[in-house]
């Protein structure tokens, strides 16, 4: 992994663990320098502002939850159970739900894309997708997405 790759990475974990702990809102971008170990020049060297950040977090995401072969079971679980997903739920609703709300975002292709791979037909993939936005809202326990699941996975 190159330096480049390592120091960003360090970033979107520093920003997931910010989050974690007190919500999208109250996340600076000297907050997530600090939190990263990185200096704030190599922050704004890689994100021009947190806008920036935030929208790298979240493809960063997309990608780990679709490019690993992951089970709809698991990528439900994943967004059930994520730390920072839970404390905005708790703390920023509102930040949560306005990132719900841009359906037309190239990150919903890639999603929708995902989806395809992992559910039993294409006319399921929206039904999954709105059953997966249900749990950033509402988590599911581990038993209750099995059981969800069996009606959408292949």
């Amino acid at each position: 992994m190159t330096s480049f790759r390592r120091t960003r990475s360090a970033i979107l974990q520093g920003t997931k663990d910010l989050i974690s702990l007190g919500g999208l809102r109250n996340a600076t971008m000297i907050e997530i320098a600090d939190t990263a170990q990185v200096s704030r020049a190599t922050l704004y060297n890689h994100f021009r502002d947190k806008d920036a950040v935030l929208r790298a977090l979240m493809e960063s995401e997309v990608e780990r939850l679709f490019n690993n072969s992951l089970p709809i079971t698991e990528i439900a679980w994943e967004i059930s159970s994520h730390p920072a997903l839970a404390t905005l739920r708790r703390i920023d609703p509102g930040a949560l739900t306005d990132l719900l709300a841009r359906s037309q975002d190239e990150l919903w292709l890639k999603v929708r894309a995902g989806l395809e791979l992992v559910v039993a037909s294409p006319t399921h993939v929206e039904m999954a997708l709105r059953w997966l936005i249900g749990q950033f809202l509402a988590p599911l326990s581990r038993q209750e997405i099995s059981a969800h699941a069996l009606f959408l996975a292949r």
